[in-house]
């Protein structure tokens, strides 16, 4: 619904926000893409928090999404290198499309009085939780699938990715079988 209708802008976000919501890439990530950076294996991030280069492989659905999008993009804005643009053909900025993400975020009425509104950031967390209870249970695979995702996100160590996570009952499963084998005598 973002206006107007018939441009590149509502594809633009709805590009945007999917592909944040399924890779869990920094918003900053995002918006530094350029068309060079899409590769057969994935996402070429070479503009990281922590000034290092690091490939983001994709799911078949987030590739058909960008593809989708990609040709919107030539057909309607074929100007400029960056994958995300504005109506001008210009890279989009942090401020605009946090300002539209709140836009969004209140046509679908998506804050509940009394609690912190969806953001942006949010996403990334939100990834990195699913991806955690997606991993195989058990805890040496749980320890495994945290390296794994730490180096995904690209955070220098796991401790940053600990951060990200939240206890939900899928998670809380596997420490409550650990935490029973142990009080019944078994090793952590």
């Amino acid at each position: 619904r973002l206006s107007p209708p018939d441009s590149l802008r509502p594809h633009t976000y709805a590009a945007l926000i999917s592909l944040l919501a399924a890779t869990g890439l920094r918003i900053s990530e995002a918006l530094t893409l350029t068309l060079a950076d899409i590769t057969s294996e994935g996402l070429l991030i070479r503009k990281t928090k922590f000034q290092k280069t690091r490939l983001v492989p994709l799911h078949d659905t987030a590739v058909a999404g960008l593809d989708q999008y990609l040709r919107h993009r030539q057909r309607l804005q074929p100007r400029g290198d960056w994958v995300f643009v504005s109506t001008r053909g210009h890279q989009l900025a942090y401020r605009d499309v946090h300002a539209v993400f709140r836009i969004l975020v209140a046509a679908a009425h998506l804050h509940a009085a009394g609690t912190r509104a969806p953001s942006l950031h949010g996403l990334r967390h939100t990834f990195a939780v699913r991806a955690l209870e997606a991993s195989p249970t058990g805890r040496q695979r749980i320890g495994y699938a945290m390296r794994a995702l730490a180096t995904y996100l690209g955070h220098v160590s796991i401790a940053s990715t600990y951060w990200y996570l939240e206890a939900t009952p899928e998670l809380l499963v596997d420490v409550a079988v650990t935490g029973e084998h142990f009080v019944s005598g078994g090793q952590p």
